[in-house]
């Protein structure tokens, strides 16, 4: 009779449902937000970046040099991460045209997203309107979003990490560089370039150069 006990026992707690523990990612240690100016004159805007940030100027498109030495990433050494930054000029480019352009690159990650929230952001006083792409899910990149001035100049973002597409292990790093892209158009401004247009093919040829010695 025990021994008939015993086993029903053990038959009923087989039979209770499995319910595996969700997977766990290794917790990410991040730095202190600390922030500095990048300001430089051959580009007609500046704002602030994170500390722990390198800025290096673009020396590749599609095989060819940048059409303007403005072309910027904002690398996060230590994660993989990397906020692109290119720069249009309006008195070369439409508005229409950097607009579509903007709007195709962010919804191209559809297949992929979860879903892709707008944020708009209007600031009159310092003549910017910038827009903000919240892409969802294990898309290729889950931050992009443009600034402009809609006269002159207009800058389009786009944040990538060098890990495969997974938003359970990268929201945290998501999270944390919202933050930074949050202080970047808060800080951003317009301004003129205070070099010729001289110095500015002369950036051109220093791009070219390193973009030969790769």
């Amino acid at each position: 009779m025990k021994r008939f006990v015993l086993l029903l026992v053990l038959f009923l707690l087989s039979c209770r449902e499995y319910a595996p523990k969700p997977k766990a990612y290794p917790r990410i240690e991040f730095p202190e937000k600390s922030y500095v100016w990048y300001d430089d004159p051959v580009c007609p805007f500046k704002f602030k970046y994170p500390k722990y940030a390198l800025i290096t100027y673009d020396t590749l498109f599609f095989d060819t040099v940048p059409e303007d030495p403005c072309w910027l990433n904002i690398t996060i050494p230590q994660f993989g991460a990397t906020i692109h930054l290119t720069y249009k000029s309006l008195e070369k480019h439409s508005i229409d045209e950097v607009l579509q352009q903007t709007h195709f690159m962010a919804y191209k990650h559809t297949i992929k997203a979860d879903y892709i929230k707008e944020r708009s952001i209007e600031d009159t006083i310092r003549n910017l309107y910038a827009l903000f792409y919240d892409i969802g899910g294990n898309a290729a990149s889950n931050i992009q979003f443009y600034v402009t001035d809609a006269e002159k100049n207009f800058v389009r973002g786009a944040f990538y990490v060098k890990a495969p597409p997974n938003i359970d292990s990268l929201a945290p790093l998501v999270r944390f560089v919202k933050q930074d892209l949050d202080t970047l158009i808060a800080t951003f401004q317009w301004k003129e370039r205070t070099i010729d247009d001289e110095l500015i093919q002369r950036r051109r040829v220093i791009i070219r150069k390193k973009r030969i010695s790769l």
